[in-house]
């Protein structure tokens, strides 16, 4: 029995990153031998075990097969007489197809080495196009590595086209989507992850909304990128430098979905896209599961992003409205992940990265005036069910007038 270190552990650690999660590769070994050492069985599929102390993964060296439509298709075959070689040409990227002995010996029969000195992205066999999910992997890998040079190999990205070509993507699930995708966004620069996926033309078979942006023009004067789907791309790359969170990524990424339904002969005006995107929104927020946060927050996002771009203009009773619809007295943290994508929204063009974004700070003032306003006094005076809403909506509508009227001053 043998055991190699493989997979990321060892390419972070020759590229000079943090390590995290370590996968182990188990030669030479049986299932029975491993549980009669104490390790844990796991997974149906295929032999994976949990070392009985780290509880870190280890996998029994095999070669798999496709057998089937999409990530699920393939069928494993697990026997001590599999090679290591064998077990590393099934991985998706030379750089993943490194393996380390406790001794730090490094096998590397792909090339991987090679690869990360030149910084590319490269399959290590043919059949890498067995495994549409791969597309989404190797996308999401250059949006990891893109502040290091990295790029995909031209026929690696052929390859990528020849699968979003073929229709096995439409094969993927909307968990194991969902999950590429999330950690794509979260990745340094997820504006990569996108522009990789519509290289490849996996963009407009995985989410044709977004892809429908490129090549859409908006006014020049508020918009100097002019492209909307450039500018989604811009609205990203600021929602990763100023570290947001998922839910506002996500939001970034779909806010301006209904510029894609303009039709030409309006261009470059976008009349009410707020709202007739919100359908593609949902569509998009549906067909990967994203979790609720997610989807309100795009929903939200899409409808009222306007609204805070305008927010110093608008009049007390519409502050109101869009106080009441975020229930900022309740979740206030969603209205600051709407305000923080309105932010990345307005910093997500060309040259106007670094102005200034007064409207942030006007809208938590007028959220914390509303808030302030008690709801004690109301009921001393006798107010009590849909009266005591009203007088409360009356009393904050006062607050938000004189919040306006100081700050005007």
């Amino acid at each position: 029995m043998q055991i190699f270190k493989v997979g990321g552990a060892v390419r972070d650690r020759l590229l000079g990153l943090p390590v995290t999660d370590i996968d182990w590769v188990v030669v030479g070994a049986t299932a029975d031998e491993m549980l009669a050492k104490g390790y844990r069985p796991v997974g149906a599929d295929f032999p994976v075990f949990l070392h009985p102390k780290t509880g870190e993964e280890y996998a029994l060296a095999r070669t798999e097969r496709k057998s089937g439509r999409g990530y699920g298709g393939f069928t494993f075959h697990a026997s001590p007489e599999v090679t290591l070689e064998e077990d590393l040409i099934r991985r998706d990227l030379t750089i993943n197809a490194i393996a380390e002995d406790d001794l730090q010996n490094l096998t590397d029969p792909y090339h991987g080495q090679r690869d990360l000195e030149a910084r590319i992205l490269r399959h290590v066999s043919p059949a890498f196009a067995e495994d549409p999910l791969r597309v989404l992997r190797v996308a999401r890998f250059a949006a990891r590595y893109a502040s290091l040079g990295f790029t995909v190999a031209p026929e690696t990205l052929e390859l990528m086209r020849q699968l979003s070509e073929s229709g096995e993507l439409q094969a993927l699930t909307a968990e194991r989507s969902w999950k590429e995708i999330s950690r794509a966004l979260m990745e340094d620069q997820p504006q990569v992850f996108i522009q990789v996926l519509r290289d490849c033309g996996a963009l407009k078979v995985l989410m044709p909304e977004v892809d429908a942006l490129f090549g859409v023009p908006q006014p020049e004067a508020h918009h100097p990128e002019i492209d909307t789907g450039l500018h989604t791309l811009s609205v990203l790359e600021q929602s990763a430098l100023h570290e947001q969170p998922l839910t506002v990524r996500w939001a970034c990424l779909l806010h301006d979905l209904g510029k894609g339904l303009t039709p030409e002969e309006e261009w470059p005006r976008h009349i009410a896209h707020e709202h007739t995107g919100l359908k593609l929104i949902k569509a998009v927020n549906e067909r990967f599961k994203a979790p609720k946060d997610c989807q309100e927050l795009a929903l939200l996002v899409g409808k009222y992003h306007t609204h805070c771009h305008r927010a110093l203009e608008l009049k007390a009773s519409t502050l109101l409205e869009l106080l009441q619809n975020f229930d900022v007295y309740r979740r206030p943290q969603r209205f600051e992940e709407f305000i923080g994508a309105c932010e990345m929204d307005a910093r997500g063009r060309k040259g106007l990265e670094q102005r200034s974004y007064p409207q942030a700070d006007y809208l938590r003032g007028a959220a914390r005036a509303a808030r302030e306003v008690a709801v004690q006094p109301l009921l001393e005076k006798g107010f009590k069910g849909p009266e005591l809403g009203e007088a409360l909506k009356r009393e904050r509508l006062k607050a938000l007038k004189a919040y306006k009227d100081e700050a005007s001053a």
